[in-house]
């Protein structure tokens, strides 16, 4: 009997658990795969023209990982080119426009503004506006990295249009158009997003589906907390390596 009881609640923690990760949405939850050193020390192979655009109003832990950030750029095959740009209220500030100057590129980051003053009402519109920057005649791989909560409140909170808002489906559209696979790391915002479950579970819908619909993919850790994106770059390395 005692036996039994203790199946029985090993079975109830597993379905919990299973209906937890199935209620985010979260279909590209990474490993935490910390020992795998052989995709830590992997670097991109081919030369890659990469627009990086960061969400202005995320928590004020994305700062810290800035250095991991300037050091993917940095490690990036010569002949690449890096944009950066921030997605904030009403507007795409680009900080860098298209170069090869890898550490030019990545000196150009700076800390978000971890402000609601600074929230676009959706990164979307802005994603389609950075994609304007990328030029047809370039030969090589395109690509956005999204660093995004991915929510888009510009038509209210609803479940309804969950991954199914207009500039997101006009975002998708031009990213395909363009022949630009779209990556998104995901964090939470200063807003609904770092304290709603719900609400980050619709965010990382949204960037599930334009990561998948343009032939890239999004990279989270659940719906609470936030963790490093060391391991999300380990995973950004080998997938665009696969790709080659």
């Amino acid at each position: 009997m005692f036996y039994r009881r203790i199946i029985t609640s090993i079975a109830t923690i597993a379905l919990a658990l299973g209906a937890a990760v199935f209620a985010t949405g979260a279909t590209n939850i990474i490993p935490t795969d910390k020992k795998d050193t052989t995709q830590k020390n992997a670097r991109v192979s081919e030369p890659i023209n990469l627009a990086v655009l960061v969400q202005d109003d995320l928590i004020s832990q994305v700062g810290n990982e800035l250095g991991v950030t300037r050091e993917f750029i940095r490690s990036l095959p010569s002949g690449s080119r890096v944009m950066v740009g921030y997605i904030t209220t009403g507007t795409l500030q680009v900080r860098q426009s298209f170069t090869t100057d890898l550490d030019q590129a990545a000196r150009s980051l700076r800390i978000p503004r971890s402000s609601t003053t600074a929230s676009p009402y959706n990164p979307y519109v802005e994603v389609i506006e950075a994609l304007s920057n990328f030029d047809s005649t370039w030969k090589g791989k395109n690509a956005v990295l999204l660093i995004s909560d991915g929510l888009d409140t510009s038509h209210g909170f609803d479940v309804s249009s969950s991954a199914h808002t207009v500039d997101l489906e006009r975002a998708i559209k031009k990213a395909n158009w363009r022949n630009v696979a779209v990556y998104a790391f995901y964090a939470p915002s200063v807003g609904l997003t770092s304290r709603s479950r719900l609400a980050a579970s619709y965010g990382q819908n949204s960037l599930n589906r334009l990561a998948d619909d343009t032939g890239g993919k999004a990279f989270f850790q659940g719906t609470t907390g936030f963790v490093t994106f060391d391991s999300y770059f380990r995973h950004l390395r080998q997938t665009l390596n696969e790709l080659s």
